[in-house]
């Protein structure tokens, strides 16, 4: 699954929901939680469920609003019944709320005769310091979790924070440690890593220079709050043909089965063949989905 760029769709909107499906994003997100006033709720449930019945070249996600207790779960059993690719889960506690969710989401598969597993799980891992304390715990990774992503804006309110940004707009320290910790996590789980949206959407540059940087890291792509973002987003996140040749050369020069390797002067070990190996199939699984 390519999940390089995940655009947010309000789910009331018919126009937008209409638009977003000539976008090249990965996935969409037909969001159900913040950017829904509460009178439009069951106006975009019920639109979010139309749009599912139809066909798309980009796999479809929900995001649901907060599942506390029993709050929410006929609106996680409609959009299940849908069979969307999967849920974004907004506030998660840790990967105890993805287990719960599994649990009801099993008995809804079967009801509805889906495939079993079939339906997904994103968390948004970071909105509450609590759910920041048990990201290690993604260590043992809950059934269905593909990706984890994290968010700023709940968690600083939630910290009673004036902001999340420093005087150089960049996040603050307290943030930053948080999208380190999540990287890790999604890591330690052995899915992939989302980075959180890039706000100002005007801003082009800006949400460049970002991207480039998470994928660096080790992020695999990027949440999307603007349609005019996600090209920008796909380019940072799919390796340049330099990128796929000099990949090509790291893995021949360990064709003759050595531990170890040159090229151009340089020494290389195991480490470079498994990033080159992970180039070249990055590749390939984008160029299968264009």
């Amino acid at each position: 699954m390519i999940l390089r760029s995940l655009l947010f769709v309000p789910a009331d909107s018919e126009k937008k929901l209409t638009k977003a499906l000539t976008s090249p994003a990965d996935a969409l997100i037909l969001d159900l939680e913040d950017s829904i006033a509460p009178q439009n709720k069951l106006k975009a449930r019920a639109l979010a469920g139309e749009y599912l019945k139809g066909k798309h070249t980009q796999s479809i996600w929900v995001r649901i609003n907060p599942v506390v207790g029993t709050d929410n779960l006929l609106e996680l059993e409609e959009v299940a019944a849908a069979a969307p690719a999967g849920i974004v889960v907004p506030k998660a506690c840790g990967p105890d709320t993805l287990r719960t969710l599994d649990r009801y989401l099993t008995n809804v598969e079967i009801a509805y005769g889906l495939p079993q597993g079939g339906i997904k799980l994103i968390p948004v891992a970071t909105e509450t310091p609590g759910a920041v304390l048990n990201l290690t715990d993604y260590r043992d990774p809950p059934p269905r979790l593909v990706a984890l992503t994290w968010g700023a804006e709940d968690l600083s309110a939630a910290l009673g924070a004036v902001t999340n940004r420093g005087a150089d707009g960049e996040f603050a320290f307290t943030y930053r440690m948080v999208r380190s910790m999540a990287l890790i996590a999604a890591k330690a789980a052995g899915v992939a890593a989302v980075e959180t949206l890039y706000a100002d959407f005007r801003d082009a540059k800006g949400l460049e220079r970002t991207a480039r940087a998470a994928q660096r890291d080790g992020f695999c792509g990027m949440l999307a709050i603007h349609p005019d973002q996600v090209e920008i987003i796909n380019t940072a996140f799919t390796p340049s043909p330099v990128d796929l040749a000099y990949a090509k050369r790291v893995v021949a020069a360990f064709a003759v089965g050595a531990g170890v390797a040159s090229l151009d002067g340089k020494m290389l070990d195991r480490p470079h063949l498994l990033q080159a190996q992970e180039v070249l199939a990055r590749g390939d699984a984008i160029a299968a989905r264009k």
